[in-house]
């Protein structure tokens, strides 16, 4: 396996990992308020996701997609396996044609910018990155056992 295919693979897994985890908290839960970040577990699925969405889309001059409502659990945990698949598949498109520097543009900044898609790429797995570290700190707040590490040797020793 490349670094890409690990990269990728790790990201969607441990992302996947914690909505799991965060299966046996209530409502009331999931929208508690903590000093950090979107401020809720729920709200920081939505953002962490919807943002791989959007950029997705971006990278892809597809449409961005609508807000989806009400955030479950289920339909955040279909929404992340959907948008995962099509990221692996736009960046390794991306690694086969060589085109890492080459440049798309983001309507959403204004004014409008462009950025590479390397760079796109690598900041979605970042960006979440920071998100799933503020989602651990919140499950253990809430007192979910065992909460994941995320790491990548936790995820690559789990395929063995």
């Amino acid at each position: 396996m490349d670094l890409l295919d690990r990269l990728l693979a790790h990201d969607a897994w441990t992302t996947a990992r914690l909505l799991e985890q965060s299966r046996g908290l209530s409502d009331m839960q999931l929208d508690q308020d903590f000093d950090l970040g979107h401020r809720t577990v729920r709200r920081t699925f939505v953002h962490l996701i919807g943002n791989m969405e959007d950029w997705t889309a971006l990278m892809t001059a597809a449409p961005i997609p609508a807000p989806s409502s009400p955030a479950t659990l289920d339909g955040l945990r279909v929404r992340l396996d959907s948008v995962s698949r099509e990221l692996a598949q736009l960046a390794r498109r991306i690694q086969a044609e060589g085109r890492w520097d080459d440049l798309w543009t983001d309507t959403l900044d204004d004014p409008p910018r462009q950025k590479t898609y390397g760079g796109g790429i690598a900041h979605l797995m970042t960006h979440s990155m920071h998100h799933r570290a503020q989602l651990i700190h919140m499950l253990k707040r809430l007192g979910v056992p065992d909460v994941t590490e995320g790491d990548v040797l936790s995820w690559e020793g789990q395929l063995a």
